[in-house]
C-alpha cells in the first residue's frame, strides 16, 4: 500500500504577513478594552497590551517587553474572574465580560509570536483576540441581545480582516474543536474568512 502524503510541518510566514495579523489582533481587541476598564479603570494591562502589539504592527521589534506585556494582561484577565487573589466583586457576567476583554488584549499581544507551525492550534493564535472580544460583547450584551451582538462583532473581524489573516489561515488545518465558546467563535470566524 502507497503512503500516504504527509502534512508539511511548517508554513511560509512573513514578518509583513505577522504585523499585519498583529494589527488586526490589536483592532478587535481595541474595541473592548472599556468593557475591561469599566470594572478595572486604574489597571492600564491589557491597554499596555494592545498598545504594544499596535508598535509591534506598525513596524517595531518584537521584544520582551511585548511578551511580558501579553502576559500582563493575560494575568489581569485571572484577576477581575477572582482567579487569582485580588479579584474584584461586582457583578459575574460583568466581570466575566471583562476577563475575555482582557484575554482579547493578550491575545493581541501574543499574535506577534504566531510560530511558522502547520498546527490547527496557530489558527487560535490568529483569531483569538477577535473571538474574546465578540465573547466580551456576547456577555456584556446579555440576554436576547448577545448572539446579535457576537454576530456583528464576529461580522465586523471578517471585513476588516487584511489580506495576511486570509493568507495565513489558507496554509493551516481548520481551527480545532473545543474551547468552549470562545472555541465555538474562532471555528465560526475561521469557516466565514475560509469561504
Amino acid at each position: 500500500m502507497p503512503a500516504k502524503p504527509t502534512e508539511p510541518d511548517t508554513i511560509e510566514l512573513s514578518t509583513e504577513e505577522l504585523q499585519e495579523i498583529t494589527g488586526f489582533a490589536a483592532e478587535c481587541a481595541r474595541r473592548v478594552l472599556s468593557i475591561f476598564e469599566r470594572s478595572l479603570p486604574d489597571d492600564s494591562r491589557p491597554r499596555d497590551a494592545v498598545e504594544a502589539a499596535q508598535a509591534f504592527a506598525d513596524g517595531g521589534r518584537r521584544t520582551q517587553a511585548l511578551r511580558t506585556c501579553g502576559w500582563a494582561a493575560y494575568k489581569a484577565a485571572g484577576e477581575v474572574t477572582g482567579e487569582a487573589a485580588g479579584g474584584v466583586a461586582g457583578d459575574v457576567p460583568g466581570r466575566a465580560a471583562a476577563a475575555d476583554a482582557a484575554r482579547a488584549a493578550s491575545h493581541a499581544a501574543a499574535a506577534a509570536y504566531l510560530h511558522p507551525k502547520a498546527s490547527a492550534h496557530q489558527v487560535k493564535h490568529i483569531l483569538g483576540a477577535a473571538a474574546h472580544a465578540a465573547r466580551a460583547e456576547e456577555l456584556v450584551s446579555g440576554e436576547g441581545q448577545g448572539q446579535e451582538a457576537t454576530g456583528q462583532t464576529l461580522e465586523w473581524a471578517r471585513h476588516h480582516a487584511p489580506p495576511a489573516v486570509t493568507a495565513v489561515l489558507g496554509r493551516l488545518p481548520a481551527a480545532p474543536p473545543g474551547g468552549g465558546r470562545v472555541g465555538e467563535l474562532i471555528r465560526d470566524l475561521d469557516t466565514a474568512l475560509r469561504a
